[in-house]
């Protein structure tokens, strides 16, 4: 037996994280007690509350916590988070606990997993994949690193036929699913602080790669050593399965797409991006391989709308352009960058950046300093630390990095003066951009561009 079905209490440490967010939601719908503890309220531990899961904000043991019975709950932590009281309460009273990429391993287990995997484009492929399940009304439930503006969650629940996951490489979580069908979309250096150098990271995802039972399941982007036999997919390049034709008219892209044995064309995309039409490449791939229909497939990629912070894009009365997006990494910076310059490139664009960790803004310091460099003007803001200590790196700062950035109109601002300067540049195209709390940011400069 599952060993989740001994418990009807479950416990989240961390919360408000995306992955465990998903998971809480899931056991939530499913008539469990659900609760736990995250440092900030945000909007998504907002919704949470909203949906009956009780949440605190500060590592206290309150009654909440020592009225629960071990052999009753099961405690679940992101490893992210690295010294907590309450953690540490669980942990000397004996209670059962696992992170959460073994309790999405334990849920998945008995269905057809779809494992998403990928420094960048795991979270827009893994959306789409089930967006796609659910236009051809598979039977499957979701577990996604991002909010679908869809179906405006990142769980749902269809079925338990398949499950659509995306698989985390932070701490080696993925290794902890068995994905009967999987996808590798970029092996970039990333999260060096767990795995040291750009080998052991393509290591990691070798050893992903290998929990695939069959060949024919395991769909790789062409050029990618993924060291066993698997299916290609690419964009402007023949491959196992590839896309091509790509033509733009006004926001929206055309393309045709190639099977081994079929060309379909004139398909409809509206999210920017030669990396997204990689990404929606292999999701055809996969639901082609499930069964789906052309038909079917073609009018759900023309009515996907994205995910909420992957190019989120406001176009208003008065000319100007909002967009708003989670990228974190050099490599994701240069493709938001790229595809504003590609539509819209005599337009003066004012970037507002927040570095996702003192680990990562140091160890790609030189390739932030570059992709920023593009715009035409920058407010750079702190590093948000996130589960790291500044202490911990002495000298790695924002101001450091804009050393390094060559425009000449740059700036750094804490997030609670961004907004204020923000509404003193001259700009047709405003690009926030980061994966901490610069998110807070995007409700007041909607309504201020609105009633400009």
């Amino acid at each position: 037996m599952n060993i989740l079905q001994t418990y009807q209490t479950f416990y989240f440490v961390g919360i408000g994280g995306i992955g465990m967010s998903a998971l809480a939601r899931y056991f939530n719908a499913s008539g469990k007690k659900v609760l736990g503890y995250d440092k900030t309220n945000t909007k998504l531990t907002q919704n949470l509350m909203k949906e009956g899961i009780d949440i605190v904000f500060e590592d206290h043991i309150d009654e909440r916590i020592t009225s629960l019975q071990k052999e009753d709950t099961l405690v679940i932590y992101t490893p992210a988070i690295k010294v907590l009281s309450i953690l540490d309460y669980f942990n000397e009273n004996q209670f059962e606990v696992l992170k959460r990429a073994k309790v999405l391993g334990l849920i998945t287990e008995n269905t057809d997993c779809i494992a998403i995997a990928g420094t960048h484009g795991k979270t827009t492929t893994s959306t789409l994949v089930a967006h796609l399940c659910k236009e051809a009304n598979l039977p499957f439930s979701c577990f996604l690193g991002g909010i679908s503006e869809n179906f405006k969650s990142n769980f749902l629940y269809n079925g338990s036929t398949y499950s659509v996951v995306e698989a985390d490489e932070y701490d080696r979580s993925f290794l902890n699913l068995s994905p009967d069908w999987a996808v590798v979309t970029s092996i970039d250096a990333d999260h060096l602080d767990i795995y040291g150098d750009k080998s052991h990271i393509e290591e990691g995802f070798r050893e992903f790669a290998a929990l695939v039972p069959q060949d024919q399941q395991l769909f790789v982007r062409k050029g990618i050593d993924i060291g066993r036999p698997h299916r290609t997919y690419a964009v402007n390049e023949p491959a196992d399965y590839y896309s091509d034709n790509l033509r733009m008219d006004h926001d929206k892209i055309y393309f045709d797409f190639h099977t081994p044995t079929e060309t379909i064309k004139d398909f409809i995309w509206e999210i920017p991006g030669i990396h997204n039409v990689e990404n929606a490449t292999v999701a055809l791939a996969i639901l082609r391989n499930l069964g789906a229909d052309f038909d079917t497939l073609k009018k759900a990629i023309a009515n996907f709308k994205g995910i909420k912070r992957r190019y989120t894009k406001h176009i208003y009365q008065n000319g100007k352009i909002y967009i708003d997006d989670y990228a974190h990494h050099p490599t994701e910076i240069n493709a938001v960058m790229g595809s504003i310059k590609t539509f819209y490139p005599d337009k003066k664009l004012l970037v507002a950046f927040q570095p996702h960790l003192f680990s990562r803004t140091r160890d790609f310091a030189d390739g932030f300093a570059e992709s920023l460099s593009k715009a035409d003007e920058l407010i750079l803001l702190d590093i948000y630390p996130a589960r790291e200590l500044q202490e911990n790196f002495e000298g790695i700062t924002s101001n450091w990095l804009l050393e390094k950035v060559t425009l000449e109109k740059k700036e750094v601002s804490n997030l609670s003066d961004a907004f204020e300067k923000i509404k003193e540049k001259d700009f047709d195209i405003l690009l926030t951009v980061g994966a901490g709390n610069i998110d807070t940011l995007y409700d007041p400069i909607c309504e201020w561009i609105s009633e400009l």
